[in-house]
């Protein structure tokens, strides 16, 4: 393996330092891309990686080449298969983030019509450790920045233009001392975090903002509702959430491929409840980590195993 790893473009497999775009690329200038975020985690105990829920990424991915008229060659099926014959190629034998991006790759600046413009398709393979410190509660801060209505941009996946707005959310939010930053819509409810959806407990219920509070319909955000209702037996209802409820929520926790599930111990200098991880966040995180890595029979499926080669 070249010690900068594989790449896929082009319609093959290329050294990841050859794995280059034009500066004109249309994708470059207007933000004419969708991606995906996929996680790979690797089980040492039983040496192998297991790839979550990829199938469905890519089925998300599909849906967002289809709004941004992006058209792509190849099924959900071959897509996964690109995926899995790079992970070997790679042969990494630790956590990895895969990347996945379709694009419009035409090198045409000044051309706003989608469908004039040539589509391409790229993957990256990087190993990847945590995004946010899951050993602790984290600091958030409600950004000034609002989520974008879908009527604007659409929200429901994930086009590469959308996260301009997560950044900046992101960037004021650390720049301020906190860890990460939560996102209102336009009409002061809640939406997500800035890669993240969002979730509330009081008693057994849990809240999270519904697809149409312009929030992105994760997957993590998916497993999640599925844990909780299936394994502990909670109610999770998706439904409208006020600002005023974060601070009075008994727990809030956050949940994204990068940050997997992620307590929030405080917000806007309020502490959430005792500011600690709370009971039901552990709970699911539990579960979620024995699910990711292969060791929850009753999830299984939502896994790929991947031996390395030795």
């Amino acid at each position: 393996m070249s010690k900068h790893g594989w790449a896929y473009l082009g319609g093959k497999q290329v050294p990841l330092k050859e794995a280059n775009v034009g500066i004109m690329t249309h994708a470059l200038h207007y933000g004419t891309a969708v991606f995906e975020g996929i996680r790979g985690n690797w089980n040492n105990d039983k040496g192998q990686m297991y790839v979550f829920r990829l199938k469905e990424h890519y089925e998300r991915l599909l849906r967002g080449c289809n709004i941004m008229r992006i058209n792509l060659p190849f099924s959900v099926d071959e897509y996964c298969k690109i995926t899995l014959d790079l992970l070997l190629k790679n042969n990494f034998k630790e956590d990895v983030y895969i990347r996945p991006l379709a694009f419009k790759g035409a090198e045409m600046v000044a051309n706003l019509k989608l469908h004039e413009l040539s589509d391409e398709f790229a993957l990256i393979i990087l190993p990847f450790g945590s995004y946010i410190d899951n050993d602790r509660p984290i600091k958030c801060q409600t950004s000034s920045w609002r989520r974008p209505e879908d009527t604007i941009m659409p929200t429901g996946v994930k086009i590469t233009g959308l996260y301009t707005t997560s950044i900046l959310a992101k960037t004021e939010a650390v720049s301020a001392g906190y860890d990460e930053a939560i996102l209102l819509n336009n009409d002061g409810t809640v939406s997500e975090g800035s890669g993240e959806n969002l979730f509330i407990v009081n008693g057994e219920t849990i809240s999270t903002p519904c697809e149409t509070d312009n929030c992105l319909l994760g997957i993590t955000r998916d497993s999640i509702i599925q844990l909780a209702e299936a394994q502990l037996g909670l109610k999770v209802v998706q439904r409208r959430i006020h600002r005023s409820e974060l601070y009075l929520a008994d727990e809030i926790f956050l949940t994204g491929t990068a940050a997997h599930i992620t307590s929030v111990g405080e917000l806007d200098n309020r502490k959430i409840s005792t500011g600690k991880l709370g009971q039901i966040t552990g709970k699911l995180q539990d579960l979620y980590f024995s699910a990711v890595v292969g060791e929850n029979e009753k999830f299984y499926d939502w896994c790929t195993p991947i031996t390395p080669i030795n």
